[in-house]
């Protein structure tokens, strides 16, 4: 059996703390994804999304994404886009092809982006890579010219394919942490999630021992697109769920050390549980934190105008 499926499923605390607010972002030439919010220090909304040609497809993400800013005065909107500030940089760079999956923090006086790329527009040559700024408008600047965490040589080893979905965890011992996901091709073919940890923001990142830390595939299923913030003295993590409850939701895991984490349990339902409209999936999930709390879920959502994609953004109550 895959899944134990949503009526059986325990909802978290968290997923009782979420209303709705709308989708954001809609475009009629774009599809748009990967939302990554912060504030300024005027209170704006900044989101750093991936988008790509309409006429490329859905699945286009993986040729032609590239990320863009946007601002607002509210979380919700509407949503000034300033333009594109990182692409493919093209010729034989492991990066040369799409850039996606954006997610942005202030770490000290400057900002730091990471993002996934590949060199070709394929699956297997993703990696994960690290941009920084002085400024939330730019301009962001690429940390060498070799991803900031690259696969394992070790095909035997379950991130010996890609490196992708970073997700940046400032730990309380004061190190980077920085979560990912793996497709552990060569063994089970199943996604699954580490950490890699480094003193410095800019790395050299050192893979954990214990990964793979998120691991479902004795059920089997999946879950990808982790975020990881902390609250109350634990950490939280929030992923698309891949089979685990549902294909279109979310799950929610809490852990005292950021290493060992709990059971999942049910961290957001799919859209029509929030939006009238019919059901769709959610993935992407991004944290709105002010003043170190969780305020905002943002969400990537298909959908909006038949098959285009949007921004959807789910207000976290205290």
């Amino acid at each position: 059996m895959r899944g134990f499926g949503v009526e059986s499923a325990e909802a978290s605390l968290f997923s009782h703390r979420l209303e709705p607010i709308g989708r954001i972002l809609e475009d009629l030439h774009y599809h748009v994804w990967c939302c990554s919010p912060i504030y300024d220090e005027e209170g704006k909304v900044h989101v750093f999304f991936s988008r790509w040609p309409l006429d490329a497809g859905h699945e286009g993400w993986l040729k032609v994404s590239e990320i863009a800013h946007a601002v607002a005065d509210a979380p919700g909107g509407p949503y000034k886009v300033l333009g594109t500030v990182m692409t493919g940089r093209k010729g034989k760079a492991w990066d040369a092809a799409t850039i996606h999956n954006p997610t942005v923090q202030k770490i000290g006086s400057k900002y730091a982006m990471f993002y996934l790329g590949n060199s070709d527009g394929t699956v297997h040559t993703q990696r994960i890579g690290l941009a920084i700024a002085d400024s939330l408008y730019g301009p962001w600047s690429r940390v060498g010219n070799e991803p900031i965490l690259d696969v394992s040589e070790d095909k035997g080893m379950w991130d010996s394919y890609i490196t992708v979905n970073p997700a940046l965890l400032q730990h309380q011992d004061g190190q980077f942490w920085l979560y990912y996901k793996a497709w552990d091709r060569y063994n089970d073919n199943m996604r699954k999630m580490g950490v890699a940890i480094a003193k410095h923001i800019e790395g050299p990142y050192i893979k954990h021992p214990a990964n793979p830390l998120v691991d479902f595939s004795c059920i089997p299923a999946e879950a990808e697109d982790a975020y990881v913030f902390e609250e109350n003295g634990k950490y939280h993590m929030l992923m698309r769920d891949m089979g685990v409850f549902s294909e279109r939701g979310g799950i929610y895991l809490e852990s005292e050390d950021g290493l060992q984490w709990s059971q999942p349990t049910i961290g957001y339902y799919p859209s029509h549980y929030y939006f009238d409209e019919p059901e769709y999936r959610f993935e992407r999930p991004q944290v709105l934190m002010r003043n170190g709390t969780p305020a905002y879920l943002f969400l990537a959502l298909m959908g909006w105008n038949g098959q285009r994609s949007s921004g959807a953004v789910l207000k976290i109550q205290k």
